[in-house]
């Protein structure tokens, strides 16, 4: 759950990097959370009509957070963003992007920024003694 709340106080960050943990983990969240709404109207009957519209709302609620996520997680392994629009061609593109998606992290820095992965340096006078 953690990884879900990280990703949604990204909201519209599209600069960046996004580790593997990150991403996958949001995607299984917001699939469990998805199907959770969608099914929730025919668990509750008739009572859940009015429960109908939550899951269209929740939808167009995580599309931006889905997407940026996304594009943080191409920037990870040094492919560009733009790569998402891989989408629009029918089963091959989706494929591609599967791929792209489970592709290892860059082991440093690279043009979109720092290893997310990496460890953060100590602070300067909090050094570990030798």
């Amino acid at each position: 759950m953690r990884w879900y709340i990280e990703v949604m106080k990204k909201y519209a960050v599209f600069r960046g990097r996004a580790r593997r943990t990150e991403y996958w983990m949001f995607t299984l969240f917001n699939v469990v959370i998805s199907v959770c709404l969608g099914a929730l109207p025919f668990m509750l009957g008739p009572a859940g009509v009015v429960l109908a519209f939550i899951a269209p709302f929740y939808a167009v609620g995580v599309l931006i957070p889905s997407i940026a996520v996304s594009v943080r997680r191409l920037h990870d392994s040094s492919n560009s963003g733009w790569l998402l629009l891989l989408a629009f061609i029918p089963l091959l593109g989706l494929i591609a992007l599967l791929v792209l998606f489970a592709l290892p992290s860059d082991s440093g820095d690279n043009k979109y920024g720092p290893n997310p992965g990496a460890a953060a340096p100590a602070a300067p006078g909090n050094a570990a003694p030798a």
